[in-house]
């Protein structure tokens, strides 16, 4: 039988092999364990400290499971689930826990995060598992996702712990997303931090043509692969498609006078009329929008360089796409010309 390593906390260069650490901001992490570790010591590595009864006994035997528990060097944290240790958990041993308690597949922002996501932590665990698989009581803070479509491909092969990929992470995000911003947020997010590509995205939903919020998902993923990354661009893009105005090119580059980069968030090239979205915060955004305003009114008559806070774009959508059509008509452009 392997040898039983209890993980414990110590300070950081105490030498112990296979130990958890505990930072000052008392988060744990796992050190990684020496080469001739035995397998128990590295799944416990591999799984941020937690393992399922089924594991544990594969490695000791229920004496032994039962000692460390009753002695408090380990603790169950829900039915026929552990943790090697009896400090607080961390959110990759709750994904862990979420994992190992259902048996499933950890899906959407959820997955997202296990794969990289970052700036948009999801407020629950989402799991995915197929229809005809039994249902296991979930922890609290777990919500289960049955489905019919769940295919070989929509499985990453070395996501930890397992989860969906990319492309039917985010399509699941989208379509569990408690509204439809919610879902544009991800879909923007993913495709901003190069997670998804249109070619994921459209997999997916060629397999799930009835999925929720299919059609706003097909048009936000074309509308970021043609460069509108940031959630306000896409709701320009998006409002200007309902206003029937010409659509712009997105992220377009220029060169500046030192011969520097530089992006354009839209750029209608036939009329050089320039719209930039502002994410940055001020102390006071109603007043950063009256001198913006003042700065558009000047600029409509000559060069069109038009600025416009992301805020305004969510809060008065009327007035950004009033302004833009003020600007291509200044410009030249007519309701019956179809140039883009």
């Amino acid at each position: 039988m392997a040898t039983i390593h209890v993980f414990h906390r110590c300070s950081r260069g105490s030498g112990a092999r296979g130990a958890w650490s505990r930072h000052w901001r008392d988060v744990w992490t796992p050190d990684l364990p020496a080469q001739d570790a035995d397998p128990l010591t590295w799944l416990l590595y591999v799984q941020h400290g937690t393992i399922s009864y089924r594991q544990a006994l594969r490695h000791m035997s229920r004496a032994a499971l039962r000692s460390l528990i009753d002695g408090g060097r380990w603790r169950r944290v829900h039915t026929g689930v552990f943790l090697a240790h009896n400090g607080p958990m961390t959110p990759d041993q709750r994904r862990w826990l979420a994992a190992l308690a259902t048996g499933a597949l950890l899906g959407g922002r959820s997955a997202l995060e296990v794969l990289g996501l970052k700036g948009f932590p999801p407020d629950r665990i989402d799991v995915v598992l197929p229809a005809t698989r039994k249902t296991r009581d979930a922890p609290a803070d777990v919500v289960v996702h049955r489905t019919r479509h769940l295919t070989r491909q929509d499985v990453h092969r070395t996501g930890r712990p397992p989860c969906t990929m990319p492309g039917r992470s985010t399509v699941d995000a989208a379509a569990w997303a408690r509204s439809d911003r919610e879902a544009l947020t991800v879909i923007a997010m993913a495709f901003q931090q190069r997670l998804v590509t249109w070619s994921d995205i459209e997999d997916v939903l060629g397999t799930r043509p009835r999925v929720r919020r299919a059609r706003l998902i097909r048009q936000a993923a074309a509308d970021a692969t043609g460069g509108a990354h940031s959630l306000a661009e896409l709701d320009v893009v998006r409002l200007l498609r309902r206003a029937g105005l010409p659509r712009p090119t997105l992220q377009k580059v220029r060169l500046d006078a030192d011969g520097r980069r530089r992006y354009l968030d839209l750029y209608f090239e036939t009329w050089r009329v320039h719209v930039e979205i502002d994410g940055a915060h001020h102390d006071d955004p109603r007043r950063a929008w009256a001198d913006m305003e003042r700065q558009n009114a000047l600029w409509i008559p000559g060069e069109r360089v038009l600025r416009f806070p992301a805020w305004l774009v969510r809060e008065s959508p009327d007035t950004v796409i009033a302004t833009i059509r003020d600007a291509l008509t200044a410009a030249g452009w007519r309701p019956w010309l179809r140039t883009a």
